[in-house]
């Protein structure tokens, strides 16, 4: 099962380390999109599909503990429209797969981030108080299937469900809340139609059993730093990082 961990570079060793550090983070709340720069930072040292291989049995294992941590702090209402929306979105990525351009995706994607994080960094500095604003059914539906749909052909959901989430300015706890049982559900509902088309490879899951130290500290660090931080600390940390998660995919779809 390790026979395959001897053979990579000591680059790849510390990438993937910081790669799941930064997920572990981002998935207990701390930093938002940040775990969206994981598999690219991977990919820096080995190939993208790879990358991807090994990250999906430590995402899923991240799930299971935020299941543990945040349980009973999600937004019901929105659950039950982002949920049905996610379903639609892996749907339409699988009935796609191999007919859709990733980089455009990417490129798409990248660029609706980018401008809703500055927007964000607008709203951060208006003296006015945030207003706590309800779910709405059109808009939860658009960006959780775009968020589903995305997370299924270019791990990047994390960018268009904030943008749903974020303009509510429901308290960080309740957020972070949902987008755990959301990301859950997404990944694990992932997991048929990844089989399906060929895209699970358990011969790497040795190299993930060796980056599993990584996870509960990434993750002890990031739900202390959510906790240390106020509202608006917690709204600047998630803008700065869907600003650098879009830049990277802007970078990535024009570079290819």
């Amino acid at each position: 099962m390790f026979d395959h961990a001897a053979t990579l570079p000591p680059a790849f060793w510390l990438l993937a380390a910081i790669a799941t550090l930064l997920f572990g983070m981002s998935k207990a709340g701390f930093g938002g999109a940040a775990g969206s720069l994981g598999v690219p930072l991977m990919a820096l040292a080995v190939s993208a599909p790879f990358a991807s291989a090994v990250m999906l049995p430590i995402l899923l294992t991240i799930d299971l503990i935020g299941l543990v941590v945040f349980r009973g702090r999600a937004d019901a209402a929105n659950l039950r429209i982002i949920l049905p929306g996610a379903m639609l979105g892996i749907a339409l990525g699988w009935l796609t797969f191999g007919h859709v351009d990733g980089r455009w995706i990417k490129l798409l994607i990248g660029i609706e981030a980018v401008t809703f994080a500055l927007d964000r960094f607008r709203a951060a500095r208006s003296t006015a108080n945030a207003v706590l604003s309800a779910p709405t059914f059109g808009p939860g539906i658009f960006w959780s299937s775009v968020a589903g749909f995305t997370s299924f052909v270019s791990h990047a959901g994390g960018p268009p469900i904030m943008q749903y989430l974020m303009p509510q300015n429901m308290d960080k706890m309740r957020m972070v809340g949902t987008t755990v049982i959301f990301f859950s559900v997404v990944n694990f509902a992932k997991l048929g139609p990844y089989a399906q088309l060929g895209l699970i490879d358990l011969s790497n899951l040795g190299v993930s059993l060796l980056l599993a130290p990584a996870i509960p500290l990434g993750y002890f660090l990031g739900y202390r730093l959510l906790h240390a931080v106020d509202m608006r600390g917690f709204n600047l940390v998630t803008a700065w990082t869907l600003l650098a998660a879009g830049a990277k995919l802007i970078y990535d779809g024009i570079a290819g």
